[in-house]
């Protein structure tokens, strides 16, 4: 029985990262995104950005949307009762004035304090609230936004110049209502945002990491209808929608727990679709030290865990009936989760095994595993080329270096990360641990 187990495992460990590189290719997709703005009427956009403690951050925030030219939008900072200087930034940067908005009382939230509007740029709000979380200060955005689509944005992400432009483009068609964007990391961009891998190692490894995340996986799976996961630090929806499903939930994962609720509200109303859109950016910072990758990457697993459990049973129901329930639960769960506790005991057991076929079975496994890493690292540099991002010539040695690494180390410290989260989401579930700002300067302005 384990044998066959074990099988059945290696299995769809090789044959579903195979699927994703295959589907992912880009001149399998036949959607083309051709920005010609005479052909398209502007739809209103509300660009909502939850801040709590983001005092670090905001010069950069504010300097990443006032860049961007496009007309019909509006950008609503919420401050999430901050307890740094969150609100007085927002004041200096942004010479606020009381006003009077009126929400639609359509979704709950904790109490607002105030609303203000800047007098430097008419089209920008600031909404302080009590502090009730991420998904509380979504909703109370979606609330007072005056626009059609919302756009969620982390407080340390920046739209490139033409993404407004692209999901403009994306939303002509009536039947869309969720998109995700493309997501890069912040760090090791020059002028234009142009890519260097002149970094340190995990920053580098993250680069990479978001490379094979976003242009195969997420890819692959919108195409598959399965998208799980719109990610939180650039997302984009259809507002009465966001009415109809009832907004966010407080949940430790509210991106995976939104993109799973409109994914059901998708199979009631099947003209609706979900899409991906990887010409559509932003940038968006990352750990700069192992301590708060552990901390990040432990609350992803964290929010993962807590929505397998939260939609247990309408997954297990349609596990081989819906390609959202199978990819969610079998792939991201046994063959993302639960496997990878089977491959550190593989490698274990190579220390203490003497037995000569299983000792060759193991190798086997990890050989071919180690192969089929290679090749899906190599199809996610081919298809981020694809997509604009160049490497240099010193660069390319950089890549080939970091994706070596990334085979022989940074995949196994992420099997900890996942082995360790999910263990730790039974004792304290509820820890956030947000990680810590930069505060860097970043020459945007010069970004196409």
């Amino acid at each position: 029985m384990i044998f066959y187990l074990t099988l059945i495992v290696i299995a769809l460990c090789t044959l579903l990262p195979l699927l994703h590189m295959c589907n992912s290719l880009p001149f399998l997709n036949k959607r083309k995104m051709n920005i010609n703005k005479f052909n398209y009427k502007e739809k209103g956009i509300s660009i909502l950005i939850p801040c709590f403690n983001e005092e670090r951050i905001l010069d950069l925030t504010i300097r990443g949307m006032n860049r961007i030219e496009y007309q019909n939008k509006e950008v609503i900072y919420i401050n999430d009762g901050s307890t740094d200087l969150t609100m007085e930034k927002l004041h200096s940067l942004l010479n606020l004035q009381p006003i009077d908005m009126t929400g639609s009382e359509r979704l709950k939230h904790m109490p607002i304090r105030s609303t203000y509007q800047s007098l430097l740029f008419p089209n920008v709000y600031v909404i302080d609230k009590l502090n009730g979380g991420k998904a509380d200060s979504l909703n109370a955005g979606i609330e007072y936004a005056s626009k059609e689509l919302i756009i969620t944005l982390d407080a340390d992400s920046i739209l490139a110049n033409d993404s407004l432009d692209l999901i403009n483009q994306a939303f002509q068609d009536q039947n869309v209502v969720a998109a995700g964007g493309m997501v890069h990391i912040l760090q090791g961009r020059k002028e234009n945002f142009r890519l260097s891998f002149r970094q340190k190692h995990i920053i580098r490894f993250q680069i990479f990491e978001y490379f094979k995340g976003f242009y195969i996986y997420k890819s692959s799976l919108a195409k598959l209808n399965a998208l799980a996961i719109i990610s939180g630090a650039f997302g984009v929806f259809d507002k009465e929608t966001l009415f109809t499903i009832g907004g966010y939930r407080k949940t430790l994962g509210e991106d995976i727990d939104i993109t799973l609720r409109l994914q059901y509200f998708i199979q009631k109303n099947r003209s609706k679709k979900v899409l991906f859109l990887p010409e559509a950016v932003c940038y968006t910072e990352c750990p700069e030290n192992w301590s708060d990758l552990f901390k990040q990457r432990i609350r992803w697993q964290k929010a993962f865990i807590d929505c397998v459990f939260k939609f247990a049973g309408s997954l297990i129901k349609s596990v081989f009936t819906k390609r959202l329930s199978f990819f969610f639960l079998i792939e991201a769960f046994v063959v993302g989760t639960l496997a990878t506790y089977f491959t550190i005991v593989s490698l274990a057991m190579l220390c203490f095994v003497n037995e000569e076929n299983t000792i060759y079975s193991l190798w086997s496994y990890i050989i071919i595993s180690t192969m089929l890493n290679g090749i899906y690292s190599l199809t996610a540099v081919y298809i981020a080329n694809h997509h604009g991002q160049k490497f240099s010539h010193y660069d390319k040695f950089r890549l080939v270096n970091t994706i070596i690494l990334d085979l022989a180390i940074f995949r196994f410290i992420t099997f900890l990360f996942i082995m360790i989260g999910t263990i730790l989401y039974f004792f304290n579930r509820h820890d956030w641990n947000k990680v810590t700002r930069t505060g860097r300067v970043y020459q945007i302005e010069k970004a196409s």
